[in-house]
Formats: structure tokens, sequence, C-alpha cells
């Protein structure tokens, strides 16, 4: 019997422009691909990053077929779902005996009207997927049922059987290493140029799981079981050497919906402090406004470590909101957590959000002004979107709020629901107008390429060259 070729797939994709340019290694890929390689040590396993191999759709279709698998995955949020359905598409077109899976936070949520909409797809994997798909490859090549692979749903006949959720793994220091070695080829290529230019080797690493928050406009939480799972802080300090030390990473992401500083921020110093990698890299992560503000300290430690860049989701001023996306924060939570940044030289992203049920002109003008005086260094700025999977999207769906269900437009940056009193237009314009708020000065931009910080000179002087507001404008 042939043995399993598994060709995991990150399909042709247009980047979130705001962002400019930059490229990240398939990290979702890297992770799923060393646990069955581990498992499954007699199978044939590939990645195929069509951004850095530089494949379009047709040099996509001739790599599967010069590969020849047995099963090609494909995973994604839901602004790039119909690359990775378009991705079975062309696999069905070389060989229809090719099984054709996918994965990741959006098909886990709509997994009968993807199977419905997508005769391609054959398997969608929901929630965590590395048991799941060791399970389905072994009972595949063992030419058994798979209606008691737990975690995954599939056609049968015209009906769609959802078989029942897999339990979640406990002890996540149990991962292997992300398979990095099946893309070195391609790791000089991964950079995020608007954080630290284009040359900087940039790695992702995952240090948790999950949240034990339950903002109403978040997928991430509900994907991950509704809990906050985390490897230890000496598997997160080893891995960070590791990937200094084995792959020169430097500028290295760590994913973590919510780092949650309170408990990691002491043992994780502890774990680096003595580590020659802390002088050489530059550690990114996301965290709470409220869990910054309370640990001046700890915020400290982890810039003694390395922490250059912390984002926040700030998302608004207004409390009624805050209480409606169920963000347990308060507004002056964003201002002592910026100035505890500034003290300690690290670099401030704010996230925020317009387009609520309640947001008028006058809200988003407000917000606007808010987002100058907590004087974060940099402001992105979103237009809610109804997710699939999220508190909000049900919610939205009930009440008809959804006027566009294209979901390549799911992307924060198009207006996808009108407010009480605002047309979808009127939002997009308004979104438009905060990008030209805080990026439009021509004092703030000359104050921020003249910076004396390095990160803020670089992402001043890359909002300026990616046209990032006329990209805006025209999408009203």
């Amino acid at each position: 019997m042939r043995r399993p070729t598994i060709v995991f797939v990150e399909p042709p994709r247009v980047f979130w422009f705001v962002m400019g340019e930059y490229l990240p290694p398939p990290s979702a890929l890297l992770i799923l691909a060393a646990y069955v390689e581990r498992e499954l040590p007699d199978a044939d396993i590939h990645i195929v990053d069509c951004q850095a191999d530089r494949l379009d759709w047709t040099g996509l279709e001739r790599r599967i077929q010069s590969l020849d698998p047995t099963m090609v995955l494909s995973s994604g949020f839901t602004t790039n779902a119909y690359s990775c359905a378009r991705t079975a598409d062309i696999t069905k077109k070389i060989n229809p005996d090719i099984t054709t899976v996918v994965g990741g936070v959006h098909f886990s949520f709509t997994p009968d009207e993807s199977l419905r909409n997508f005769p391609e797809i054959d398997y969608a994997v929901r929630g965590e997927g590395e048991r799941t798909l060791v399970d389905l490859i072994t009972t595949l090549h063992n030419q058994d049922k798979p209606d008691h692979v737990q975690g995954i749903s599939y056609r049968h006949g015209d009906i769609v059987v959802n078989t029942p959720p897999r339990p979640l793994i406990e002890d996540l220091d149990t991962l292997p290493l992300p398979a990095n070695h099946l893309v070195e080829h391609n790791l000089s290529r991964y950079h995020f140029t608007m954080m630290t230019g284009r040359h900087t080797q940039y790695m992702i690493l995952e240090g948790a799981r999950g949240c034990d928050h339950r903002c109403t406009f978040c997928t991430q939480w509900n994907h991950w079981g509704g809990r906050w799972r985390t490897k230890s802080p000496k598997r997160i300090a080893d891995e960070i050497e590791y990937l200094n030390e084995t792959y020169g990473g430097v500028f290295l992401w760590l994913t973590d919906d919510n780092m949650n500083i309170t408990r990691r921020g002491a043992p994780l110093h502890e774990e680096l402090r003595h580590r020659r990698c802390k002088d050489d890299i530059m550690l990114f992560f996301q965290a709470r406004t409220d869990d910054i503000a309370t640990h001046p300290d700890l915020i400290a430690k982890l810039r003694d470590i390395g922490t250059y860049w912390i984002l926040t989701g700030v998302e608004t001023d207004v409390e009624d909101t805050l209480t409606e996306f169920k963000k347990d924060e308060s507004p002056a939570a964003a201002y002592d957590a910026m100035r505890v940044m500034k003290e300690n030289d690290v670099f401030s992203q704010a996230m925020f959000v317009i387009g609520s049920r309640k947001d008028t002109h006058e809200s988003i003008e407000h917000l606007r002004q808010f987002s100058h005086d907590i004087e974060p260094d940099i402001a992105i700025y979103t237009a809610l979107t109804p997710f699939p999977g999220t508190a909000y999207y049900e919610t939205a769906k009930a009440n008809g709020w959804i006027h566009d269900t294209n979901y390549t437009n799911y992307d924060m940056a198009h207006a996808i629901m009108p407010t009480e009193t605002l047309s979808r237009k009127e939002v997009q314009e308004e979104l438009w107008q905060c990008y030209r708020s805080f990026y439009g000065s021509i004092t703030k931009n000359i104050a921020g390429v003249l910076s004396k910080n390095k990160l803020k000179r670089t992402v001043h002087r890359h909002m300026a060259g990616q046209f990032v507001l006329e990209k805006f404008r025209r999408l009203i």
C-alpha cells in the first residue's frame, strides 16, 4: 500500500494592505506538519507556501501535480476561505482521488455551509487539529470509515456529518517544535517590513491557545474551547532560544491571543534573563490594556528580555460599547497602558473598532480624538466585522445587520454592516477619516520619521510609503 503523502498548502492570497509589505511564515501549517511528522514517521510531508515560493494558481497546480499527494490540506481565516476552497478545487481537477481537507477558525465554525457550498472539499477539521488530522490520515490510509474520527465534518450522501468534538490537548509542552525545517529554503524571505524593515529575520511562535475572556467580536476564545492553555515558561524560552540560535530568528511574534502578563510575565523573565539570545531578539506580543496598566514592573522585566513591541486592543472609549463587546476594561486603562509602555521604551500599538450599532459621526470623531489623546506609537483602526463563530455574528445575522456576505471582504478594512444611523458607505468613510486623522498630519509624520525610536521611524515611513490613506479612500 502506498504511504501517505501529505501536502500542506498556504494558497496564493492578498495580504492585509494596512500592514503593507510583509510575508509571515505559515505558522499553523508548520505546527500541524510537525505533529503529523512525529506521529506518522512513514508519511511523506511537504509544505507549499505560495507566497514565499512565488507561486500563482497555475504554479500551485503544477507543484501539487509534481508532488503526487494522497492528501492536500489548507487552513485559513474567513477572509481567505475562498482561497482554501480553490486549492481543493485545483487538487480535485488534478486527481479526484486526492483527499482534500480544510481546517482553521473559519471552517471550524462553518462546516455545514462550507461542505455544501464547496463539493471539492472532502473533510473539514474542526477546532484543535493535531490529533484529529493524524487520526483522519491513519483512518483513510487503513481504508476504515471516518465516522469514529472525532472533530471532523464530511458529507455522507446529501447530509453533512459532524462527529463529536475532540477533547483539547491538556499539556501543550508535549507538542513538537514547528516544522521550520520544511520551509528552511524560504526562511530568509519571511519579513515584516512595517515593523523591523525588509531584512530582519521574522519568525512566529505559539506560547498559548485560547483566552478566558469572552469578547463578542472575537473568534479565538470560542475556537480554542473557551479556555486559556499555556506552554510552560521554560518551553517558551527554549523555543525562543532555538529559533534564534538555529535559524537566526530576531523579530519573534508570540502569537498568543492574550499574553497574560499577570501569570507569565515574571516566570518568562526568569527563564530568559540569563540566556544569551535575549540580547539578540525583538519580541512582539499582544496583551490587554488592564494587564499592562497594572503591571509596570512586569513590563520593565519583559523589556529587559527583548520585548520591543506590544499590541493591545483598546477598541473604543465608550463604556456601553465596551460592555457590549464584553471587554471588561475601561478607557482609563488605555491611558495608563500607553504611559507604562512609553516609560519602559516599549513600542505601543493600539487597536480601535468602529461601526458598532450605536456609532454615529459624533461618537467616531470622539474616538479619533481619544486615539490621539492616549498617544500610542501606532494606531490601527478596524471596521467591526461579524466573523462566523463570534457572538456578534449570531446577533447580527439574526437581526439582518449583515449587508456583505463576500468573505473576501471580511478583512476588517471593509465595512460589512451599517450602524443604526450610518450606512455602510458612511462607516467606510469614517474609517478612512480615522487613518487620515492619525497619519495625515504633516507635523505628526515629521515627528514620527524623526523619532529617536527606531521602530516608530520605520512604521511612519512605511505608512507613508505604502499609501495606506489612498488605499482606504478607494474603498469608499
